[in-house]
């Protein structure tokens, strides 16, 4: 899944790379949707162009977009029964992973989700938990700091079980959770826009919230869902920010300690 942004640079890498050997019959691309941008007030912004400025709508819009660009039915055709979906952002994310998908199987379930445990109770990563009995994970900029550091009778957090978008499902959760649209999730950022005057804003703090889906809220579909934790520093390398914690220097370090040490 692309986004409008990203399309035409993703597609145009994987032509000059000869699609991977994979062949260009065997890769499709299809873009996720786009939702308006809201300032504090609650109007909608206006972008460079003087068009209506749009974000993408998050990793949970992957089922839409699947439905509506044909993706769930060619796979359907080609026999294609268990579908991975991971983060673009997770260097080390293991797209085929032979024990997830038999574990599922062996628990009768239709998905299935890779976890490492928190590095520490504010890490700012979801964590799987069940809500009414069902699977589902909380977002790190909802959890209170309560809850963060709660513990159990073995002293290990509670809420520890990270969910890092590693995620497999059955092509028939997918065709059902692809019927309805999923919740969306206010996110404070910031956001270059044009002014009543029509002056561009380059703004140096978050002005603007974009609205995006969460794969993790299809769980609340299911009945159940197998969790299998991993190790970090095997598969999971996240480039969330520019520098710092989890950004690509910490990225590329993990992934060549992984390297080393296969």
């Amino acid at each position: 899944m692309t986004s409008k942004e990203n399309n035409y640079k993703t597609t145009s890498f994987f032509e000059r790379h000869d699609y991977f050997g994979m062949g260009k019959e065997n890769i499709k691309f299809f873009m996720q949707n786009e939702l308006p941008m809201v300032d504090v007030n609650g109007k909608i912004l206006v972008d460079e162009n003087g068009m209506v400025k749009l974000a993408a709508d998050g990793h949970g819009g992957i089922f839409e977009a699947m439905r509506k660009e044909g993706i769930i039915e060619d796979m359907k055709k080609r026999g294609i029964e268990w579908v991975f979906i991971a983060g673009v952002d997770n260097v080390l994310a293991k797209m085929v992973d032979p024990i997830l998908t038999g574990l599922s199987i062996e628990k009768h379930t239709l998905a299935a989700g890779k976890s490492v445990v928190k590095s520490n109770p504010k890490e700012r990563v979801g964590v799987f938990c069940k809500k009414d009995n069902k699977p589902s994970v909380i977002e790190y900029t909802e959890i209170t700091d309560e809850m963060a550091e709660q513990v159990d009778e073995k002293g290990e957090l509670l809420y520890g079980e990270s969910h890092i978008l590693c995620n497999l499902f059955n092509i028939k959760a997918i065709e059902e959770i692809a019927q309805n649209l999923l919740p969306y999730h206010s996110a404070f950022k910031k956001a270059k826009y044009i002014d009543e005057q029509g002056v561009i804003v380059v703004p140096e703090e978050p002005n603007a919230y974009k609205f995006e889906a969460f794969i993790f809220d299809a769980f609340e579909r299911l009945d159940n869902m197998a969790i299998m934790r991993v190790k970090r520093e095997e598969e999971f390398a996240p480039v969330k920010n520019a520098e710092g914690v989890d950004s690509p220097k910490t990225a590329t370090e993990l992934y060549l300690n992984y390297i080393k040490n296969k």
